[in-house]
């Protein structure tokens, strides 16, 4: 019975690691292949020689309508992909969870938002979403153009649903990204992730 109990425990453990697993900052990011609400398929390695970002986001988080609702993020993507940075939105919500989105419907959202990002990549398998670790809606990762995760965690300092506090808050993503155009280090390097969980 204990050896029982033994393997069973171990066995949940493992599937706890390997839901909240996470890659390291520092380390290569991982590649794949998604395709976006367009249709297109777009694989990591494409970008390599360019800053991405990767946002986990789901459009009925009240953390993700945060950032959207007065376009602050739509504003964050503009001032970023107009820099050059690729920004990749991650939809990992499964079929009957949570914002999951039809490549259509997801479509849809992009354009009623005035979403700025340069695609919206569907991960309904969570496939992805799992390689990362990616916890929460938003969940933010930035690649440099060598390929290696430079940031990863929270979009900001403050965690909140109210818009109201963007203002005051440190954005971390904006912030690696001038440090590290600047040559500076990245500082914070990572940082806890806040918002809803992904819907797996």
């Amino acid at each position: 019975m204990n050896y029982l109990k033994h393997i069973l425990l171990t066995g949940f453990l493992l599937s706890g690691m390997a839901l909240h697993a996470m890659v390291e900052t520092g380390a290569s990011a991982p590649e794949f292949t998604l395709s976006s609400s367009t249709g297109a398929e777009h694989n990591l390695s494409d970008f390599k020689g360019k800053y991405v970002v990767l946002e986990w986001t789901n459009h009925q988080c009240p953390f993700v309508k945060k950032f959207y609702a007065n376009s602050d993020m739509q504003s964050l993507q503009l001032e970023m992909t107009e820099k050059g940075v690729v920004w990749l939105q991650i939809l990992s919500s499964a079929k009957g969870k949570q914002g999951y989105l039809t490549a259509s419907e997801a479509e849809a959202v992009r354009e009623q938002q005035g979403v700025n990002s340069t695609a919206l990549l569907l991960d309904a398998e969570g496939v992805v979403g799992h390689e990362y670790g990616a916890r929460t809606t938003p969940h933010k990762f930035l690649i440099d153009p060598a390929g290696l995760i430079i940031y990863q965690g929270a979009i900001d300092s403050v965690k909140s649903t109210d818009s109201a506090d963007i203002a005051d808050a440190t954005n971390y993503v904006k912030l690696a990204y001038e440090n590290a155009v600047a040559g500076k280090p990245v500082n914070p390097a990572t940082t806890t992730p806040y918002g809803c969980s992904v819907k797996y």
